[in-house]
């Protein structure tokens, strides 16, 4: 049983893939990994203005809006606007996608995981919920928006409050509960039972 605490204010800024931006890394599997070569990444990011998204191939992702007025992305010619807050949106990291911000810039929460490897899930909790992390999966808790209280077993209970954008990392069977005083990510990455087979 793994439990681990990723404070925001803990995060480097690093490049965009494209070098269009900025991101900050919440974590990412193996650890260390780059950008080509995560099994699965979750980040945040500030966008300031409208252009091509990074090509990720093989990965697929999931976007959600977390602050700002949204954006128009156009995904293999489709348009979608992704302008409610705490919505995730799901598309394939290889399609190519154009971003238009509505008005002014953003910051949203990105969660890839590679095809075939990983399976991600993305859950927006706003009440109390119990969570384990079964072997071989991860569940990530990231507070989005106001606060949430987190508390696990180990040698002997802990919790704590997380902060906007702080997150909790649970592994290898660990389990606990969250009380959310706002919105709430849970982020369940599974590795998929035939990647090593």
């Amino acid at each position: 049983m793994a439990v681990r605490i990723l404070a925001a204010r803990e995060r480097q800024a690093a490049a965009w893939k494209n070098g269009g931006g900025v991101t900050r890394e919440v974590a990412a599997y193996p650890p260390g990994a780059g950008l080509a070569d995560f099994a699965w990444r979750v980040s945040f990011a500030k966008v300031a203005e409208g252009g091509p998204f990074s090509v990720f191939e093989g990965v697929d992702r999931i976007i959600t809006l977390v602050a700002g007025r949204g954006m128009e992305l156009v995904v293999d010619g489709a348009a979608t606007r992704v302008e409610r807050p705490f919505e995730p949106f799901a598309f394939r990291g290889d399609a190519v996608v154009d971003c238009r911000l509505l008005d002014g810039p953003i910051t949203d929460f990105n969660v890839m995981a590679r095809r075939g490897e990983v399976g991600a899930v993305v859950e927006i909790v706003t009440a109390h919920r119990e969570l384990t992390a079964e072997l071989g999966s991860t569940v990530l808790v990231v507070a989005l928006g106001g606060a949430v209280t987190v508390a696990w077993q180990g040698d002997e209970p802990v919790k704590v409050a997380l902060e906007r954008y702080d997150a909790v990392e649970l592994t290898d069977g660990a389990s606990g509960t969250i009380e959310p005083d706002g919105v709430v990510a849970v982020v369940t990455l599974t590795r998929e039972r035939d990647a090593h087979e």
